[in-house]
């Protein structure tokens, strides 16, 4: 028998969504495949990996029209105020890709008693992140788009209240 979990909908009490709870099996597959993704992910430059993640941002705005309304009835926040939520997360989002270039940039300190220092930032491998349930979309992106424009593939979790968010 699988096992479920389920989002009790604070507006009516009702079960809004359910869904069944990862295996292990189902686990370690998953962190194989982002692993094997990771590979040619990190290969790519920072340039290369803009148009990907511009691009997860505009299909998640586009689907604001039925995103919104899940949130109210997953959150409980009123329908009025989901729009705010995914304005935000755009702002930040696009923000973070357009400074990735300079944020990621190699840096090299001055001269330290005739030694050349630097610093390289290189992908860290798979990022596994845990969105919490009241701002899901707006908290998931300050962690999603830094470590995909850095080369890093990621395993996003949203929390159990919030199981219909897309992306």
């Amino acid at each position: 028998m699988t096992e479920m979990t389920r989002c009790i909908s604070p507006v009516d009490g009702s079960v809004y969504l359910e869904r069944p709870v990862a295996t292990g099996k189902e686990i370690e597959m998953a962190l194989a495949a982002a692993h094997l993704a990771q590979v040619d992910w990190s290969a790519l430059s920072i340039a290369e990996r803009t148009p990907y993640c511009t691009a997860i941002v505009d299909n998640v705005l586009a689907m604001e029209a039925d995103i919104t309304p899940e949130l109210a009835w997953q959150m409980g926040r009123p329908v009025r105020f989901g729009a705010g939520e995914l304005h935000g997360f755009e702002e930040r989002a696009r923000h973070m890709i357009a400074i990735a270039e300079a944020a990621l940039a190699p840096i090299e300190p001055a001269p330290m008693d005739g030694a050349r220092r630097f610093m390289e930032r290189v992908p860290m491998g798979v990022v596994f992140i845990i969105a919490p349930w009241n701002y899901p979309y707006l908290t998931a992106v300050n962690s999603l788009i830094p470590a995909l424009m850095a080369g890093n593939t990621v395993i996003l979790k949203h929390a159990a209240q919030t199981l219909g968010v897309r992306g």
